[in-house]
């Protein structure tokens, strides 16, 4: 889809459809209103439509058939053509036969990227009057819930239940992003999609996923594992590549001075980062002589500084580090442990933190 394509003219020849499928529905409407002897509905469970209005007899019956063509479809994996009639904060509306679905943004070949409301809304709207190839992905009459996939069409028949069967916990597949949510990353896998949590998409600390891929990116990830029952394949980034904590005891020593940078800040020290996916920790009483009320009055984040390495435990992921005794001259005398009420030691004579 070009922007050339969202088009005024496509958006006038939509409203004209519409009006004149509003004007013929409402014809059949009074011709069947005339001709009919009136009913008492209230004895009887009455069917509304998508706007909450009593459906007529005829109207609900070719709802249910609509349905019952929806469900076949459905099951042969068939594309469809539906026409955009609108969309909310997560897609596009459709109408496809007697009944109105749902395309998720991120079902989409293209998927819109929002960097706002008014962004999401301004994107949304030009795909209005719009008529799309789909594929239906899930199906609930109970709940009145027919959703549409775009994305899905370029899949061949039965594609995402073959690979939700033969896809194994421990193997590494091709995809690429479908899609970005603060929690994490989509990824496509060829019918199916997966998450990357985001503590799984580097070794790094970061914020959100866009600082490491972004939509239409090819990545290689590792499967987590498989919830066939639920369609959930939980997918990891980072573990693809080496785990920097399995180097830590052949490439750092205790005692050995490092320029690191911060990575964040807390109550009771700073977090120190000394290589892509190592980090430190600081207690706030190695973080100066001096004695402070809070990290903050020190160092922030990207700050970059001196430290010594006190401790280190690759098994358990820690390092502890010093900034008050990182110059040279202090590490020459002993490091002393700081009073009770300021750090926790144990019988080693090491941070509890």
């Amino acid at each position: 889809m070009t922007t050339s394509t969202h088009s005024l003219e496509s958006l006038a020849k939509f409203i004209d459809f519409a009006k004149r499928r509003y004007e013929d529905n409402h014809q059949a409407s009074q011709s069947r209103t005339a001709s009919a002897p009136s009913a008492d509905v209230g004895d009887a469970p009455v069917e509304r439509g998508s706007r909450g209005a009593p459906l007529l007899a005829t109207e609900s019956h070719e709802i249910d058939a609509a349905w019952e063509r929806a469900a076949r479809i459905y099951q042969e994996g068939t594309i469809v053509s539906g026409i955009v009639t609108g969309w909310n904060r997560g897609g596009l509306l459709v109408r496809w036969d007697a009944l109105q679905g749902f395309v998720p943004a991120s079902q989409l070949k293209e998927v819109p990227v929002f960097e706002s409301a008014e962004s999401r809304d301004e994107k949304l709207a030009r795909w209005v009057g719009e008529e799309l190839d789909l594929k239906v992905i899930e199906l609930d009459r109970g709940r009145n819930r027919l959703v549409f996939s775009e994305r899905a069409t370029v899949w061949g028949p039965k594609d995402g239940e073959r690979l939700l069967q033969e896809i194994t916990p421990g193997e590494t597949r091709r995809g690429h992003v479908s899609n970005l949510v603060d929690f994490g990353a989509f990824v496509d896998l060829g019918g199916v999609d997966g998450l990357i949590h985001l503590s799984e998409l580097s070794w790094s600390r970061i914020s959100h996923p866009r600082e490491i891929v972004k939509i239409g990116d090819p990545v290689d990830v590792y499967v987590i594992s498989v919830d066939r029952e639920h369609h959930r394949i939980a997918l990891s980034l980072k573990r693809t590549q080496p785990d920097p904590w399995t180097m830590v005891d052949s490439r750092y020593a205790v005692g050995q001075v490092l320029t690191a940078t911060i990575t964040n800040v807390v109550d009771f020290g700073a977090f120190a980062e000394l290589e892509e996916g190592l980090e430190g920790l600081i207690h706030i009483s190695e973080i100066a002589d001096a004695r402070v009320a809070h990290p903050s009055e020190v160092v922030s984040p990207g700050d970059t500084v001196q430290v010594r390495i006190l401790r280190l435990d690759s098994a358990a992921h820690r390092i502890a580090l010093s900034m008050r005794i990182a110059e040279p001259e202090a590490a020459e005398e002993p490091a002393t442990p700081p009073s009770s009420d300021e750090a926790e030691w144990d019988a080693n004579a090491s941070y509890l933190y």
